[in-house]
């Protein structure tokens, strides 16, 4: 009896040793494009495994009433006749108003050839205010067909490679068909699972070590940034995503690894 209480003493003991877990590392964003309005596809501009930027072209519907739009449009925005000519009408009628107050004056007119120019001055200047309001009108118009056009041309919303290309030209899209899979790689999400008795050992901001199979073996530093806050009563386990930096894309996705955290040994 006296042996076996050392022993027991010692099991129990919370001595600190790396403990490793089965993980799986994942894309950290996996995005299906599709086109925000329904067309055929001109254009396809990437293919599987090209590299793209945030905001780079991806593919181009077809565009030629959109684009006509826009020109008709900006000819308007532009056209400043209507609004010269009716400040060169204000202008002659400020002129005929002043020269019409110096005859009153003088008495050789009345006041009411004084009260008829200043009211075509008052006109004149409604129908210019009415031109500056058409050229606003115009510019706004001309924003919205160019907004219409550029919804037309679909671009990366992150930066990542493209995991697969579902369409071509030619092919009719819209807002459910995926025309490119963009997948970011850096960073990675590293997914594992630990038993209930590690629950706030881990911790968000947590290095841990995690080791890569062949044919890219390697051990990495991640970070902890995901501790789940609901347990798996089935297994008795709580899911914990870290984060691995890839900045030069070398660590493909979807491959199995380990994680070791340094941490005391569960009871």
């Amino acid at each position: 009896m006296r042996r076996i209480l050392p022993l027991l003493s010692l099991l129990a003991s919370p001595a600190a040793a790396a403990d490793s877990f089965d993980c799986v590392i994942d894309p950290s964003a996996m995005l299906r494009l599709g086109s925000p309005v329904a067309g055929l596809l001109a254009q396809v501009l990437v293919d599987r495994g090209d590299f793209v930027t945030a905001g780079q072209e991806v593919a181009r519907l077809e565009s030629g009433i959109d684009v006509a739009t826009v020109e008709l449009d900006a000819l308007q925005a532009e056209s400043t006749e209507e609004l010269n000519a009716a400040q060169t009408k204000l202008d002659l009628a400020q002129s005929r108003l002043a020269r019409t107050k110096a005859l009153a004056e003088k008495g050789v007119t009345t006041n009411e050839q004084v009260e008829q120019q200043s009211a075509e001055v008052q006109v004149a200047e409604r129908e210019r205010d009415l031109e500056m309001q058409k050229r606003k009108l115009a510019a706004l118009e001309l924003d919205r067909s160019k907004a219409q056009l550029e919804r037309r041309t679909i671009r990366a919303p992150i930066a990542g490679y493209i995991a697969a290309r579902g369409l071509g030209p030619g092919e009719f899209a819209d807002q459910n068909a995926a025309i490119v899979t963009l997948v970011a790689l850096d960073p990675l999400r590293v997914e594992t699972f630990l038993p209930v008795a590690y629950w706030q050992q881990v911790l968000p901001g947590t290095v841990a070590q995690v080791s890569l199979d062949e044919p890219v073996a390697g051990v990495h530093p991640a970070t902890v940034t995901v501790v789940d806050r609901v347990f798996d009563a089935a297994s008795g386990t709580f899911g914990v995503r870290l984060e691995l930096s890839n900045p030069d894309g070398t660590l493909p996705a979807g491959q199995r690894c380990t994680v070791a955290f340094d941490l005391p040994a569960a009871p």
